[in-house]
């Protein structure tokens, strides 16, 4: 493209899934972003499916240059896609260095970078089936750990008409290593095409230390995050659905979950558990309230005249409000699942006691069937025995004994019974003669108080 003859630095907004559609394309062009890509497409979807090219693919006149990036496995396949987006774009470019599982499953991505010669072929029929002679041709790859075969690979690319490669300085097993600087310079030092570097390039001083250390004719970087705040709420939102995963995690029993809430290790949460359970619940609140404010702003807003004039401030809003949206949506389920999670643990420790009391019941229940089912034993062999005895002239015989002795007993019964009520009435007796000499011992134990008193009076006298 003319842009790399210019001899400045040209900065490109890498491929993102799901970030680099229209409308933020739209808004990093406001920012001196030269070339932009469209996230990966899938080729064999693309041509397939006239939804997914709806979905996949939006642009207008403003978004330009455009570089539409497919996942491809074959050269044919990737020939008639950029048949198709020629008209629309200025180039298409082909992954080779997506490091996800799935797409290197389907030989998509990075796998490519051990096919040279699909690589090749995939580059020249691009070539030889799109019409305009100006429209790009661009690779992005990652480098393999020995460095000869990245360059084999750049320099077949580069014969078969390649317009440049963007290098990502790390191997497909490799994801936050630090990026291979000399693998890009060493690349960049092999090729006569434009190569641009990629990798922990987010701010220009990263991309001016790039340049220093690889000689790249230019930088993809990725735009900054989210704001701090919506980030930790993010984060906190992938919390609460870990936490209320592992809650519900069928293996443990409630009864396991009460005695991990009753160590000792939570006796400290717990005192200020209900204070933080408020105070994070009035956060969500404020900035679910202030999502929904974003949402309303965005939604009713209206350019100016002045501004209607731009063709991508409709997008700039979209893209505002998209990002209200999200907001909402993150803020939103933070406070519904941090309320479902308090009411998970609460169910827990509910069930778990609901759970032993159910278990303590069925022992006794099964303790007084046992007790129930012996008793009915011991009734039925005394209902035998008593019908084995009445046919048999021993038992009857036995039976006259017992009832023999059921009349003693009864009558030394009644002997003690009135032994012990002459014992009863005597006792009475005695109480009421040892009630008399009490009595008797009071009075006389006071006249010696005072017969004592008068002789020491008498005493005192003779003095």
């Amino acid at each position: 493209m003319d842009l790399f003859e210019t001899g400045k630095i040209v900065r490109v907004c890498a491929p993102m899934v799901r970030y680099s559609k229209l409308a933020f394309r739209s808004l990093v062009r406001k920012y001196d972003c030269d070339i932009c890509f469209t996230p990966m497409i899938v080729a064999d979807d693309f041509l397939r499916s006239g939804k997914a090219r709806d979905s996949e693919l939006t642009t207008n006149n403003g978004d330009r240059p455009l570089i539409i990036q497919f996942a491809a496995r074959d050269a044919l396949t990737l020939a008639k896609a950029a048949c198709v987006v020629a008209p629309f774009s200025d180039g298409v470019d082909l992954n080779c260095g997506c490091p996800q599982r799935w797409a290197m499953a389907e030989g998509y991505g990075a796998c490519l970078i051990n096919k040279p010669q699909l690589v090749k072929d995939m580059v020249r029929q691009v070539r030889i089936q799109v019409d305009n002679p100006n429209y790009a041709v661009s690779i992005k790859i990652r480098v393999h750990r020995d460095v000869r075969k990245t360059v084999d690979l750049c320099q077949k690319a580069e014969a078969a008409g390649v317009s440049w490669i963007t290098v990502h300085g790390r191997t497909p097993d490799e994801r936050h290593q630090p990026v291979h600087h000399d693998a890009i310079r060493t690349i960049k030092d092999s090729l006569t095409i434009p190569v641009i570097a990629n990798g922990d390039i987010r701010n220009l001083q990263d991309m001016e230390s790039m340049h220093e250390l690889t000689g790249v004719d230019g930088m993809s970087c990725k735009p900054p995050k989210m704001t701090l705040q919506w980030t930790a709420v993010a984060v906190f939102l992938y919390i609460e659905i870990g936490i209320l995963i592992i809650l519900c995690l069928p293996f443990i029993s409630c009864q396991r979950w009460q005695k991990i809430f009753n160590l000792n290790i939570w006796n400290t949460v717990f005192r200020f558990w209900n204070k933080g359970f408020l105070a994070i619940i009035i956060i969500l609140i404020v900035l679910f309230l202030d999502a929904v404010r974003e949402v309303r702003k965005y939604s009713a807003a209206e350019p100016s005249k002045e501004a209607k004039m731009n063709p991508n401030v409709f997008d700039h809003l979209h893209m505002k409000l998209f990002r209200a949206q999200r907001n909402l949506y993150i803020s939103g389920f933070s406070l519904f699942l941090w309320l479902v999670m308090r009411r998970v643990i609460m169910l827990i420790n509910q069930l778990a006691v609901a759970t032993g009391t159910h278990k303590d019941l069925h022992v006794q229940a099964e303790a007084a069937n046992q007790a129930a089912i012996k008793y009915r034993e011991d009734i039925e062999l005394l209902k035998q025995a008593l019908l084995d005895d009445t046919g048999d002239a021993r038992g009857a015989l036995g039976n006259e004994l017992l009832r023999k002795e059921v009349k003693k007993l009864r009558e030394e019964l009644r002997v003690s019974a009135e032994a012990l009520t002459k014992s009863s009435s005597e006792v009475q007796v005695m109480k009421k003669q040892t009630e008399s000499l009490t009595k008797e011992y009071d009075r006389l134990l006071q006249e010696h108080q005072k017969l004592q008193n008068q002789m020491e009076n008498e005493g005192k006298k003779g003095m």
